[in-house]
Formats: structure tokens, sequence, C-alpha cells
């Protein structure tokens, strides 16, 4: 019988795989969803990051350089979410689905909240996009973790 990982070791875990989740999903938006509909980079994790942080970079590569940590850091609490959800029993798909619930809907309840997200305002594409790609966020994850959690 395999021993239930301390809080610590699991929310090591979660942050790595919730990391390698947020470089699939950032990898998914460059190479496939960007080109295909012509969006432009969005910048929403660095204002997510200078509206709870007291930072303001220059533009160009310092806001550049802020929207990536901020965008590294939120799938590494996203993965300390998942791991959250599977030491309580979870796994797999039903780990990914309940831990994808609750952390899209805090994200945009959050974000509703700081006055950065207006999802009333938010067309059909933009919905799909939102939800697909945060839904990768969360299969990634979810997937390392399993593989994490494997190893002895």
């Amino acid at each position: 019988m395999q021993r239930r990982p301390t809080f610590a070791a699991a929310a090591v875990r979660g942050a790595a795989a919730g990391i390698a989740g947020s470089v699939a999903m950032t990898a998914f938006q460059k190479l496939v969803e960007m080109p295909l509909t012509g969006r432009p980079a969005s910048y929403a994790p660095a204002r997510f990051a200078e509206k709870v942080l007291p930072i303001s970079p220059a533009a160009g590569t310092g806001r550049t350089v802020l929207n990536y940590a901020a965008h590294v850091t939120i799938g590494a609490a996203w993965g300390v979410g998942h791991a959250l959800v599977a030491r309580s029993g979870l796994r797999g798909q039903r780990a990914v689905g309940a831990a994808f619930c609750a952390l899209y809907v805090g994200d945009v309840l959050v974000n509703m909240a700081l006055g950065l997200y207006k999802p009333w305002r938010w067309s059909a594409a933009d919905w799909t996009i939102d939800v697909g790609e945060k839904l990768l966020l969360a299969e990634g994850t979810g997937y390392v973790y399993e593989q994490i959690a494997a190893r002895p």
C-alpha cells in the first residue's frame, strides 16, 4: 500500500507539475492557437501580477519577463491545487476534473474581482480559447503529477 505524501511533498510535486502544464499550455498557445486565430499575445498574467504586487515594469522586455514569470507561477499554483485534490484521494481524470472546476471558477472570480476579466463581454471564441487552454493546463498538470507520484 502506497503512503499518502506529506502536504509539503505533494505541494512540491504539484508545483513542478503545474509548471510543466503551464509550459504545455504556452507552447500550444504560441505554436497552434495564436497562428490559427491571429490573436496577439496576452499580457493577462502580467496585469494580474501588477494588480496584486507592488511592481510595474517598463514596457518591452521587462513586461514580457514579468508575463512569463507570472504565467509559470500561476501554473505552479494550479499544480498545488491539483496536488491537494490528488492528496484527498482523487486520481487521474477525476482529479483533473475536480481541480479544473475549482481552479477555473476561482481564476475567473478573482480576475473579475480585480477588474481584469469581464466574461459577460467575451465572445464564444474567447470562452472557447480560455476554457480550452486552461483545460490543457489542467490536463498537462494532471499527467505530469501522476508521472511524478508514480515514482518511489
